[in-house]
């Protein structure tokens, strides 16, 4: 399988160089160990989920393991999370950077014995392929040069409704890319009964019930990027016999989130010049919308037919490649919501103090609308404490790129880039 550039591959680069260990941390299959191997980054390679003989030799020498040419990469390391210390003291002893990679698809739990990383670790996340990554952006628009105050001009990228279906189904998985739909939808739910049967039960070494998994996995499907509550997600996977407990879905989540399966957007919260009543509730997002998909054993053709889901789905697209979009920006994607009912689908935050609003809209005959909502929700916000947006744009599914006589650019996702 040929190896498609990432957008972290360049991050990778820097951040080795200026730090002893870099932990890449990201969803099982999402290209974890292709970007440290397939980049020539790393020089040696261990992996720990499947050689035992490794993990033998760590018990007796630790050394033995770490010993290689460096930077040395020490793949799914959380197996032994006894590792990280043996690391840090290796970082220690050699005193020049770019010594070690780590991946993980599992965030091991605080350990009191595990010392901090401070100085020496830096931890770099990674998520499944984006439609640039993927080859099918035209790359017309940049994320970065929108926040740089380049201008938005596109032609339309080419991607109809029915294909851009295709790539929700198939999802960012770098294997996936070049099957056909149906395998790669088949590969989707092999990988969420993998999760369910197997993966969940190893975080914490809680035992876990599958049945149970799969009813929430299936709830937070339906649920895809909304707010809902734990509350309703308990009642909706609970069925015919009852809501589940909160506190064992609460359990749930949290190792869902440990194996990076799910990941959360959480509320902005900016300064108001209005009495409205901020929300803080999280919307909910598995990592790819493909794993959304699988749970509902849902196909192209469903979709097509439930625009309500599709729009949902395609939300969480957008929202998927605007957090690798902006990461090497150090930006985080938020959304925002008010008890005045004025809202805004995702708001890009970066460390530097500019900031971006976006509302995703699968129809080209509702950019009007979200122009409308995008301007709304400025008049909310203290802009002499945020400081006036830098972007505001409606993403949608087709079309072309350009801005509006209000000042809101309209791009279609097959045109966005880094």
């Amino acid at each position: 399988m040929r190896y498609r550039a990432r957008v972290v591959d360049a991050e990778l680069q820097q951040r080795l160089a200026a730090s002893g260990a870099v932990v890449i941390e990201g969803a099982k299959a999402c290209g974890k160990t292709a970007t440290a191997t397939a980049t020539r980054v790393a020089a040696s390679h261990v992996m720990l989920d499947v050689d035992a003989r490794a993990r033998q030799a760590l018990a007796v020498d630790p050394s033995l393991v770490l010993d290689g040419e460096r930077p040395r990469l020490l793949d799914e390391w959380q197996v032994e999370p006894s590792l990280w210390n043996h690391v840090r003291r290796a970082v220690d002893a050699a005193g020049t950077p770019g010594q070690f990679v780590l991946t993980g698809s599992a965030v091991p739990p605080d350990d009191a014995d595990r010392h901090s990383g401070a100085g020496r670790f830096s931890f770099l996340r990674m998520r499944p392929m984006t439609l640039f990554e993927s080859g099918v952006s035209t790359s017309a628009v940049s994320l970065a040069g929108m926040f740089d105050g380049d201008p938005v001009r596109a032609a339309e990228p080419g991607l109809d409704l029915r294909a851009l279906i295709e790539h929700i189904v198939i999802g960012g998985w770098p294997a996936q890319q070049d099957q056909p739909v149906a395998d790669a939808a088949r590969a989707a739910r092999d990988y969420l009964e993998q999760v369910r049967q197997v993966d969940i039960s190893r975080v914490g070494g809680i035992r876990r019930d599958p049945a149970r998994v799969g009813s929430l996995l299936a709830s937070l499907a339906r649920n895809v990027a909304t707010e809902v509550k734990n509350s309703v997600l308990a009642a909706n996977a609970g069925g015919t016999d009852g809501a589940l407990d909160q506190h064992t879905v609460a359990g749930y989540l949290d190792a869902l989130q440990q194996l990076m399966v799910i990941e959360d957007q959480r509320a902005w919260a900016p300064h108001l010049r209005s009495k409205a009543v901020l929300r803080k509730a999280p919307k909910r997002h598995f990592v790819d919308p493909s794993l959304a998909v699988a749970a509902l054993a849902a196909g192209p053709d469903r979709l097509l037919a439930d625009l309500n889901l599709l729009g949902l789905l395609f939300e969480s697209l957008v929202v998927r490649d605007l957090r690798v979009y902006s990461q090497p920006l150090d930006g985080q994607v938020l959304h925002y919501r008010d008890n005045y009912s004025t809202e805004v689908d995702a708001v890009v935050q970066l460390a530097d103090g500019r900031w971006g609003a976006f509302e995703i809209k699968l129809g080209a005959g509702m950019v009007d609308q979200g122009a409308k909502s995008l301007l709304r929700f400025v008049e909310q916000i203290d802009l002499d404490r945020a400081g006036q947006p830098t972007v505001l744009a409606v993403i949608c599914a087709t079309g072309y790129g350009y801005v509006r006589d209000d000042g809101v650019a309209v791009i279609p996702i097959g045109a966005l880039c880094p």
